[in-house]
């Protein structure tokens, strides 16, 4: 029996070039700032990325394949806990496209081919609004926002 699938799409609009947008998602250096992990790939497709965090642990939090890239207007990867690296069926996918819009670029995140319920699709409901707006946020202003923030009480409450 196939688990039942569920799709996870955000889209903002940042004040950037399609060209920084994509710098800042696949430079380690840049995602460190505004993620609190580096991204590190060839970011070529076939290439394994890892989402790497940026502490003195190093730990690899997510690892996936890049399975298409048109920089600087799309980028896909699969997505994956690293104990389940080695098992296909069990990534997800997340693909970024990057449209300008006006002064701007729309930014349309869509995380998809997540287990409905499991714990990683609970984790990008939350995840991906904090570090999208974390990025926008950086490249707007220069200050990323503290993408570790927990929930003040009252918004638990509600």
């Amino acid at each position: 029996m196939t688990k039942e699938k569920t799709t996870f799409v955000y889209v903002t609009f940042i004040r950037a070039t399609p060209e920084k947008i994509f710098e800042a998602i696949t430079r380690p250096e840049i995602a460190a700032r505004y993620w609190g992990h580096e991204n590190v790939s060839d970011w070529k497709v076939g290439s394994k990325w890892e989402h790497v965090r940026d502490n003195d642990e190093r730990k690899v939090n997510i690892a996936g394949n890049v399975l298409e890239v048109d920089a600087p207007n799309r980028l896909v990867i699969s997505w994956s806990d690293p104990s389940e690296y080695d098992l296909p069926e069990k990534h997800s996918r997340v693909t970024f496209d990057l449209v300008p819009y006006e002064d701007m670029v729309k930014l349309t995140v869509t995380h998809d081919e997540l287990e409905t319920g499991s714990g990683m699709a609970i984790g990008v409901t939350r995840g991906w609004p904090l570090v999208l707006s974390s990025l926008k946020s950086y490249l707007e202003t220069d200050e990323p926002m503290d993408v570790f923030a927990q929930p003040c009480a009252t918004e638990s409450a509600a």
